[in-house]
């Protein structure tokens, strides 16, 4: 059941993206020419709303699959919006796929069958204390500010890219303050509103939802996807077993299988990421022209 959940939410996500890209692009216009902010422009996208509407039926979905299942199965599950983008960006362009892209979804199907076939993760139903939460928040906080302090200085993939970690740290700490929150409210809703991590989830997501479209705006989609498709899972995965107690199979050479399912999962994510499908947003090409995405080949010639 957590799967099957993690799955539609990663699908609702996916399309939600590119319905907030249509609206940043249609926002940048109007940052341009009247310098409203990015933020105040968007309010006024009924196309970001629908991509907002979206994020929200993720977001309740995602709830529900931490509450029922645990934070190592279902967040690296919700790598599969990159699939869910290239099946939308591929319908939207009328383009089949290439073996860039039957690749990389192969891979990530492989890779993520495989991690979960093989750790078969239990447990996770601890609940961290005081200093757990002390320790992940000042980490946590330092990391966020050094990689938003490093994303001013670079160039337009850089800040991207950088822009896609910050929220990859955001949504992760989201992950795990909904799973806190689910289990308070189980045992307890009307008291679960006495603890601090049911309103941290508001905090930490909308950070994360910011940040994330400043990264659309920043530069190409590939750059902030992979980073946050990437990372996003790894620190899941730390948070799980070390907070919650998610329990890995890892004896009898399962481990290092284990890294390399999860190895060949972030390599196909990164591939197929690159895909000139994905790529679309970047540059002249825009969504909201309907064009397809210029492809070019290994050879450099462009077609």
């Amino acid at each position: 059941m957590a799967v099957v959940l993690a799955l539609l939410a990663a699908g609702a996500n996916a399309l939600a993206t590119v319905f907030q890209r249509l609206g940043v692009e249609d926002a940048n216009t109007t940052v341009t020419h009247v310098r409203r902010s990015l933020m105040a422009a968007l309010l006024r996208r009924p196309i970001w709303f629908a991509g907002l509407g979206l994020t929200v039926a993720s977001f309740l979905l995602q709830a529900i699959a931490l509450a029922v299942g645990n934070l190592s199965t279902v967040q690296p599950v919700m790598v599969t919006e990159l699939l869910f983008l290239a099946l939308i960006l591929g319908g939207w362009f009328k383009q089949t796929f290439g073996r860039r892209e039957w690749l990389g979804v192969a891979g990530i199907v492989f890779g993520l069958g495989s991690f979960l076939a093989l750790s078969a993760a239990r447990g996770g139903q601890q609940r961290p204390d005081g200093d757990d939460w002390l320790i992940l928040l000042t980490t946590s906080g330092a990391a966020l500010i050094a990689v938003l302090a490093a994303s001013t200085r670079r160039g337009r993939s850089w800040r991207a890219a950088l822009l896609g970690t910050a929220g990859a740290i955001c949504f992760a700490l989201t992950a795990a303050f909904i799973k806190t929150a689910a289990d308070l409210w189980s045992h307890d809703p009307v008291s679960s509103f006495q603890h601090w991590q049911t309103y941290a989830v508001a905090l930490a997501g909308l950070g994360g939802f910011v940040i994330t479209q400043h990264a659309l705006d920043a530069g190409p989609v590939a750059a902030s996807q992979s980073a946050l498709l990437i990372l996003n899972p790894l620190a899941s995965i730390v948070m799980g077993v070390w907070l919650f107690g998610d329990r890995l199979r890892t004896g009898g050479g399962r481990g290092l299988g284990e890294v390399l399912a999860l190895a060949v999962m972030f390599l196909s994510l990164f591939a197929l990421s690159h895909s000139p499908l994905i790529e679309s947003g970047e540059g002249d090409e825009r969504l909201s022209t309907g064009r397809p995405p210029t492809r070019v080949h290994a050879e450099g010639v462009t077609s």
